[in-house]
């Protein structure tokens, strides 16, 4: 056997063993202060709609509600390799930390009397209140941890298992409502924690912030700068629209993610990778990646199909699966950072840039060799969002390195018999002056 394979498949329960014998200390100790902290300053406060007194309280979901406490150290059992281990643990801490750090910053009080219960039930409620005080509300940690943990689940199952886990999983996120443990403004926040968690730590890869530096583009500055605005605006609209408003504020969180991404983190903020986002990636960023594929349809509604530049290489905006079948395209260059790519029988390359930022002179050398090996396979469809200048500046970089052009001007008329709608701004021409034919286009090892 291969032991190098052998080694993946070990669990490194040794580090998985270490790592929950500080949280579970930490998780009671932490938690406790806080509990302990409301309970001494006599907290009474509470955010709760007026429909959640019709929440029927169910004495039996108290069983998936403690169910939590024994998947939390199965988890790491799901962990192939040290790596996993420790960002499965910094996800559970994180949540752990911030959540504690809003209970004692914005302490809430659950305000409903729980009903008496006897038998089994009751004498898990009686072991629950033994430490759970009616505080720690929200977010709800509980919440949290359950996405954290389902995640691991959910990645090492499929087929029926994996409908039970997912069955379970939904149980133990209603049952914060019916064991009355939680208000219904819990479970959002909570879920908001975890998945930042998700996001903070991936499985695999950098994390976001591993390196982060302040861009010097004056372009990703000032669209920092609109997406923050756009994210405060929405911040105080929902804010006044009170409940109806948290889609509202999803969408501010959405944007702030995004003004991070163009001042600091690049775009290994979306964490796109094979044409996907990462889970968390893709449901904080939700509202903005609507917004931006429906603005992608819109701008090109008048030119949906791609055009043909030269020789197999094909221009458009970022296309589905029935567009690549359609246009017999049998390889895909990516150039987008923010909308999730297709999948489907074509070989598929992503280059992820950021939106209305023109790319240095690296990037295009490095998409025009994508182009030149890509184009060996096939029709060659290469997109961004809606195939007008990130795309455009790819396939006009090709066009020069590969000698079908002999300058950026003729590069754009080239460009702009199939696609007139094509921009290509004085920084992308001065970067497109500076390329050079990479190896692939010029035969060189």
């Amino acid at each position: 056997m291969n032991t190098t394979a052998a080694a993946a498949r070990t669990i490194p329960w040794q580090r998985s063993v270490a790592w929950l014998l500080f949280l579970g200390p930490f998780f009671f100790l932490s938690y406790g202060f806080a509990n302990s902290m409301a309970a001494r300053w006599q907290v009474s406060d509470s955010l709760v709609y007026g429909w959640e007194l019709h929440i029927p309280f169910l004495p039996w979901t108290i069983l998936p509600y403690w169910s939590i406490d024994l998947f939390y150290g199965l988890s790491f059992l799901l962990c192939r390799s040290a790596l996993q281990v420790d960002r499965h643990a910094l996800r559970l801490l994180t949540a752990q930390l911030v959540s504690v750090t809003c209970f004692l910053a914005f302490p809430l009080r659950f305000s409903f009397p729980r009903p008496e219960s006897d038998g089994l039930f009751g004498a898990l409620f009686d072991a629950l209140a033994g430490f759970d005080l009616p505080y720690n509300q929200a977010p709800s940690l509980h919440i949290s941890l359950l996405i954290i943990i389902w995640v691991r689940f959910a990645g090492a199952t499929r087929g029926p298992l994996r409908w039970l886990v997912d069955a379970w999983a939904v149980l133990i996120a209603v049952s914060v409502l019916t064991t009355y443990q939680h208000h219904f403004i819990d479970i959002p926040s909570g879920a908001l924690v975890g998945l930042l968690c998700l996001w903070l730590w991936p499985d695999e890869g950098p994390t976001p912030f591993s390196a982060t530096r302040w861009t010097h583009s004056p372009e990703r500055r000032r669209l920092a700068g609109t997406y923050l605005g756009g994210a405060l605006a929405a911040a105080c609209l929902g804010i006044l629209l009170g409940g109806a408003g948290l889609v509202i504020l999803w969408l501010a969180i959405a944007l702030t993610l995004v003004a991070l991404n163009y001042a600091f983190l690049g775009p290994a903020g979306f964490q796109k990778h094979a044409g996907r986002h990462s889970l968390g990636a893709a449901l904080l960023l939700a509202p903005y990646t609507l917004g931006a594929w429906l603005n992608s349809r819109l701008w090109t509604r008048q030119a949906p199909t791609p055009g043909l530049i030269a020789d197999g290489v094909w221009l458009g905006r970022l296309p589905d699966g029935r567009a690549m079948e359609a246009g017999g395209f049998r390889a895909l260059l990516d150039l987008t950072a923010e909308l999730p790519a297709p999948r489907g029988n074509w070989i598929y390359t992503q280059q992820p840039w950021l939106d209305l930022v023109p790319p240095d002179s690296r990037q295009l050398e490095a998409a025009a060799a994508a182009i030149e090996r890509l184009r060996q396979h096939g029709p060659v469809l290469v997109c961004c969002a809606l195939g007008y200048s990130r795309s455009a500046s790819a396939v006009a970089a090709w066009l020069l390195a590969s000698g079908r052009a002999p300058s950026p001007e003729a590069a754009l008329d080239i460009l702009k018999q199939a696609r007139p709608r094509v921009v290509l701004g004085p920084r992308h021409r001065q970067a497109l002056a500076r390329v050079t034919p990479p190896a692939e286009l010029t035969g060189g090892a």
